[in-house]
């Protein structure tokens, strides 16, 4: 297995539907994007402040600024992040400096407000930005938004809008692996009665999760977000209704049990890996977690993928990782191993097993 972290990023992912459109950008916006970068490669949010107060009085709109400007910055420090010209703390240290920026931003106080959204992180999604990219575009355009930001649980949203009464919900996802709780979180409002407007990675790069989990819209984008927003109200939700409803596969129980053994099975396959590669027991303390988070991430998707009875979201993440590990130099099949140890302990769920193939299958055939 891989000696080195994978860190999952929205901003690296491939199939990335959330991603802004760049057809849709402004090109002046292009030289302030490439100041921007200069900045917070530099680690200089001053500078990064000054960039973006320069892009608006140089005649660029906010919303310009904010999704041209700074998400294509973004999207550049996951790129880089992934080609390993950036570590982990580097990436991070850009992503707070786009933050900082984007609360410079001016937004002017509406008269009469077109309505009210809240915008939130399922539960588990520590991806942020996605979501502050859609709570500044609604407010630039007249929207008032309570943006209630990563990792919300479900208990707490359905609370907040009690209280609140907004005319929608936009929820934020970046990771499949979230797509259980992201469920969960949409029945949950539709419930109570408010439409949900999902977007972001997880829910691939057509929407294809969004409709399969039953949100009542999904965008691809911040600006296609609030362009559906302004046509008029989302269509109401369905009945309140039980996950299976939407997912008749899960009655045969596979998603349950592999889920609620999924620190077993990291567990017994690290060890049985340690038992079968000799280079394994040699690793140091450090390349033995990260052997293990590696060994986490392949199992936390596979879940995901039997959730919603879609092997791509497997086999992508896993020719993903295999990308990320070629550029990191080490040898991407490294992770056939692993997989024919959990193929072994998951003998009796045919549908992991094809999962696992189907794995296997897009490693062993890609370039």
């Amino acid at each position: 297995m891989n000696t080195r972290a994978i860190h999952i990023d929205e901003e690296s992912v491939r199939h990335d539907g959330a991603r802004i459109n760049p057809a849709r950008g402004d090109e002046r916006a292009l030289p302030w994007a490439d100041k921007l970068w200069t900045a917070v490669r530099a680690g200089d949010e001053f500078s990064a402040v000054d960039v973006v107060d320069g892009a608006l009085d140089a005649g660029l709109g906010p919303e310009t600024v904010l999704l041209d400007v700074i998400g294509a910055v973004q999207r550049r420090v996951g790129i880089e992040w992934a080609a390993n010209r950036m570590s982990v703390a580097d990436e991070h240290a850009a992503t707070a400096i786009n933050d900082r920026v984007i609360a410079s931003l001016p937004i002017r106080r509406p008269t009469t407000p077109r309505g009210r959204v809240t915008v939130a992180c399922v539960d588990q999604e520590w991806h942020a930005l996605p979501a502050r990219l859609v709570a500044e575009t609604l407010r630039l355009r007249g929207w008032r938004v309570e943006y209630l930001g990563a990792q919300v649980p479900t208990a707490h949203l359905i609370g907040h809008l009690h209280r609140t009464g907004p005319d929608a919900v936009c929820l934020s996802s970046s990771l499949p692996t979230r797509l259980p709780h992201a469920h969960s979180a949409i029945t949950a409002v539709q419930a109570v009665g408010t439409p949900v407007m999902v977007g972001g990675l997880a829910f691939g790069a057509d929407g294809r999760y969004a409709r399969l989990l039953g949100a009542d819209a999904w965008a691809p984008d911040a600006r296609a977000a609030a362009d559906r927003l302004a046509t008029g109200p989302l269509r109401q939700p369905p009945p309140a209704r039980q996950a299976i409803d939407d997912l008749p596969h899960l009655d045969d129980q596979e998603y349950t049990m592999v889920a609620k053994s999924s620190t077993r099975l990291v567990r017994d396959t690290f060890h049985r890996l340690e038992e079968r590669l000799p280079t394994v027991r040699d690793h140091t303390d450090e390349q033995r977690e990260r052997t293990a988070e590696d060994l986490a991430h392949i199992v936390h998707f596979l879940t995901a993928a039997l959730y919603v009875d879609a092997p791509e979201i497997f086999t992508d993440f896993l020719t993903w990782t295999a990308e990320v590990l070629t550029a990191r130099g080490v040898p991407a099949q490294c992770l056939l191993p692993g997989l024919e140890l959990l193929a072994e302990q998951l003998r009796d769920f045919p549908r992991a097993r094809r999962l696992i193939d189907a794995g296997r299958n897009a490693l062993t055939t890609s370039p």
